[in-house]
């Protein structure tokens, strides 16, 4: 995964989650509104010119409900559908081809928060800064190529397109999923780090179970990292026993009956229906028109065939 220091296209990024902010006003704004609308064909187009300046870096571009995923020329094609696939099963989680939370596909397309694909990091560090910061993009994700669904690996796709998915819920519902202290998101990480810190503690109380090490991780960045843990473990993603053994400094809410039994309070958060998170890991298979498919429908008698 794209280490928490490492920003795209290395600006300052006050989430410390990948996530790419530049200090500026001029927002894009999806001009496409229907796009926010119509199910996702996942086609590989060119970028359009409603995105000003990303035509000069990137040269594959997807539109999921309105939300950007745009990639550079070396890309690998199926790598980059399955990262837009992932996003779409994180946005219409049940497939039915709409979108789950219009007001959180709203807050993403209308900031015009995007997936920013790259081959490797040295891909990225050779990206002009200039032309981001030019036209004011706010929020970017990155990720590279060998982190995204590699063979026999835990794919980082799954980390990754949900940090710009919760960019959206924070968004959204500043004072239920805001990444700063006093939220109702930033009171369930006090209670799963031991207590409110502003900077990694030398040591975590006895009593946590979020343990993030890493010092440039910031209380913002904590909060993304902490939603990220306790929703992929509500859904399956982290219950292997290797894996438990991999993330066991860092996370020890493994599966979602030890989740649901330890972390109460994010649990009600995240299986609140109000707030339409995911409750199926994505998996990059996303077949809305599959699912339509086998949905009874009802003949002239109301009686389903």
């Amino acid at each position: 995964m794209i280490p928490t220091i490492l920003l795209a296209f290395l600006l300052v990024d006050p989430l410390g989650t990948g996530v790419f902010t530049a200090d500026n006003s001029s927002i894009p704004v999806q001009s496409a509104q229907i796009s926010k609308l119509t199910t996702p064909n996942l086609i590989i187009g060119k970028v359009p010119e409603s995105l000003p300046g990303m035509g000069a870096i990137f040269d594959q571009y997807i539109s999921v409900f309105g939300v950007h995923v745009l990639a550079t020329r070396g890309f690998s094609r199926k790598k980059m559908r399955h990262v837009a696939a992932m996003l779409a099963e994180y946005l219409d989680n049940d497939e039915d081809g709409k979108v789950d939370n219009p007001k959180v596909v709203e807050a993403m397309s209308s900031r015009a928060m995007s997936m920013i694909l790259f081959r490797n990091e040295r891909e990225m560090e050779r990206v002009e800064r200039s032309s981001v910061e030019l036209y004011g993009y706010r929020y970017m994700q990155g990720q590279f190529a060998e982190e995204t669904n590699p063979p026999g690996e835990f794919d980082a796709t799954i980390e990754e397109v949900l940090h710009l998915v919760t960019t959206g819920y924070s968004e959204a519902y500043p004072r239920i999923f805001g990444a700063l202290p006093g939220t109702a998101l930033g009171d369930c990480l006090d209670r799963a780090r031991g207590g409110r810190f502003g900077s990694v503690p030398r040591r975590y109380p006895e009593k946590a179970w979020f343990h993030y090490d890493d010092r440039t991780c910031d209380y913002s960045c904590m909060t993304v990292e902490y939603l990220y843990w306790a929703l992929t473990s509500l859904l399956g993603a982290q219950d292997d026993q290797d894996r438990v053994r991999q993330i066991a400094d860092e996370w020890q809410l493994a599966t979602a009956e030890q989740v649901r039994e330890k972390d109460p309070w994010i649990t009600a958060l995240l299986e609140d229906p109000q707030y339409h998170w995911a409750n199926r890991l994505p998996d990059g298979h996303y077949k809305p028109a599959e699912k339509a498919k086998r949905e009874p429908t009802v003949d002239d008698k109301g009686q389903g065939r």
